[in-house]
């Protein structure tokens, strides 16, 4: 038997480090760019919670006026869209800029069906109060903010 020495590989792999923030920015990014120009510019943190009788939305949307604040309630789903202003000043550079502008939607499906008639929207100190009353009936309606 004859050994006959077999060609060695020679391979030059490259490591990159792993950034996640870069990868979800990016993914962002491409996301946005096939929803085209309706997709939201920041997201408002929110929080909803169930009593008894209704479903209580609460949304920090400092900066906003209730002329930027449009809610549409229909059945079991809810869904808060708005317009903070880039109030950017003029400057030679910006150092930092960490609060969201432009256009936001969020939209909730609740686990039960609402009285689209009986839901109220109160905005006080930059929160959002939308109050969602548990019913059987169905229906939609655009809500006017207090």
């Amino acid at each position: 038997m004859v050994c006959t020495p077999r060609p060695v590989l020679h391979c030059a792999v490259a490591f990159t480090h792993w950034d996640p923030v870069r990868d979800l920015l990016s993914l962002h990014e491409q996301i946005g760019q096939l929803v085209g120009t309706d997709a939201p510019g920041w997201t408002p943190p929110v929080d909803l919670y169930e009593t008894a009788t209704t479903f209580v939305l609460t949304a920090e949307l400092p900066g906003l006026n209730r002329e930027a604040i449009e809610i549409h309630a229909e059945e079991s789903r809810v869904t808060i869209r708005g317009t903070r202003e880039v109030g950017l000043v003029p400057c030679e550079q910006y150092h930092r800029v960490e609060r969201g502008h432009g256009r936001f939607s969020r939209a909730f499906v609740l686990p039960e069906p609402i009285d689209v008639e009986g839901v109220a929207a109160d905005f006080k100190e930059g929160v959002l109060t939308v109050t969602l009353p548990k019913a059987g009936g169905r229906g939609a309606r655009r809500v006017d903010v207090r």
